[in-house]
């Protein structure tokens, strides 16, 4: 019998079992590590490769106008949050995977694309020239921006429509500081009819570079900003951002900024793989210009736009990894090359060991075929889990795709709930009106 004489072997010779068990191990461990490994590596260096460019280039950001032709109740329904929040998911739906979007950095709600002049005094001139204002309504202000003084803005005394003359908003600690503004202050933007703005809170954003504040800057700060026409001399003046709450997007139709409903959808890093670049390629090209556009028109508007920069990041990687990887697989079929080498030497020492004991063997007539059968045996019952358990330590100390994802989904949803709830302080005291 076989087993009677495996466990002879291995009772004699322990020490060679154990260190070919070692040697088995280690090889195996690493032979499944490398190529997980520089899976790790490729999606690391996607996920910073799309992390370290302005949000504005790594977002897919998607525009249409609040229904053009549409009768004015329509378009002010296409403006509230329900119509915006509803439109987002449906947007999100469809993206083809594996592109995903990150839900938590998204944002979405309404804006004016023309400046309007604020006709307020009181704000800085530099040059003589009044403020310009840009007016948004980005969806979850509360879950975004830390409040620091005053109240977050809010809907009062009914449904928001486009002859809506005052509305309330929240500034950030930036804006508040270089436009000279209180919670409390009252601006007067001027439009077809005078818009009154009351300043109600003072905000400061938890992710100033996410998408939420960075894809228009404005919002998250002002800028001082020449006339338009090329000359280096031309009269400046401040451009700034106001933050009406979702609720109140319809009274922009009144106003003569061509408000536009808009998506900035952010990548979901965590879920990019270097081995899905292609695909990541192609989904980023239907959103631009293909079938994830027209169906976004169709659903959305005629006029529908979709703009992002991950097309030219992903390029830009991909030419990267094709200049390292001849690198990597010469690494790789050097690695291999060793280890076999290794193992080949290996057995070549335990055959010259047990020369003499295997022509004892077949001079008392075991056949050659017994005599492999039973080197085969002792070799296996050593090796095979020895190689399972190298395998398992590499998967278990290197997790990849679905398994780094889960990992990273059961361990970030706690962090993420503590960031969100740190320093959260909010107030509902109203703020006076401070009229200048």
């Amino acid at each position: 019998m076989t087993a009677p004489w495996v466990r002879t072997r291995l009772r004699a010779a322990p020490g060679a079992a154990g260190a070919l068990a070692l040697l088995v191990a280690l090889t195996a461990c690493l032979a499944a590590a490398l190529p997980r490994a520089l899976d790790r590596y490729a999606d690391t260096g996607l996920s910073r490769a799309v992390e370290q460019v302005h949000a504005g280039q790594s977002s897919v950001q998607v525009t249409a106008d609040p229904g053009l032709g549409l009768e004015p109740a329509d378009q002010e329904d296409a403006l509230r949050p329900e119509s915006v929040a509803g439109s987002y998911e449906s947007i999100v739906d469809t993206v083809e995977s594996p592109l995903a979007v990150d839900g938590s950095r998204s944002a979405y709600g309404v804006r004016t694309t023309t400046d309007l002049t604020a006709a307020d005094e009181w704000l800085p001139r530099p040059d003589g020239l009044p403020a310009r204002m840009v007016l948004a309504t980005p969806n979850d202000l509360a879950g975004h921006a830390r409040l620091r003084s005053g109240r977050l803005p809010r809907v009062t005394g009914g449904p928001v429509t486009a002859s809506t003359d005052r509305v309330e908003a929240a500034v950030t600690e930036e804006t508040a500081r270089t436009l000279r503004i209180e919670a409390g202050s009252v601006i007067h933007v001027r439009a077809s009819a005078e818009l009154t703005v009351h300043v109600t809170g003072i905000v400061a954003p938890r992710d100033p570079d996410g998408p939420h504040w960075s894809v228009w800057s404005v919002l998250r700060a002002p800028s001082l900003v020449r006339t338009p026409g090329g000359d280096p001399n031309a009269p400046r003046f401040w451009r700034g951002g106001l933050l009406l709450p979702p609720e109140a997007a319809p009274a922009l139709l009144g106003t003569d900024g061509d408000p536009v409903r808009y998506w900035h959808l952010a990548p979901d890093t965590d879920a990019l793989h270097g081995r899905d670049l292609d695909r990541l390629g192609a989904s980023v090209a239907s959103l631009e210009s293909g079938p994830g556009t027209e169906q976004l028109r169709s659903m959305l508007s005629p006029f529908t736009e979709v703009e992002t920069g991950l097309d030219s990041v992903f390029t830009t990687y991909d030419r990267l990894r094709g200049d390292i990887g001849p690198l990597v697989a010469v690494a790789a079929a050097g690695a291999g090359t060793v280890a076999a080498v290794v193992l080949l030497m290996t057995g070549g020492l335990a055959a010259g060991r047990r020369r003499a004991e295997l022509a004892l063997l077949r001079a008392r007539g075991v056949s050659l075929k017994g005599m492999t059968g039973r080197l085969l045996a002792e070799t296996a019952v050593v090796a095979l889990p020895a190689g399972a358990l190298g395998l398992a330590v590499a998967v278990l100390a290197l997790p990849t795709g679905g398994q780094a994802a889960r990992h990273q989904q059961d361990h970030g949803g706690d962090r993420a709930g503590a960031r969100r709830g740190d320093g959260d302080q909010r107030t509902d005291v109203a703020a006076e009106p401070v009229v200048r």
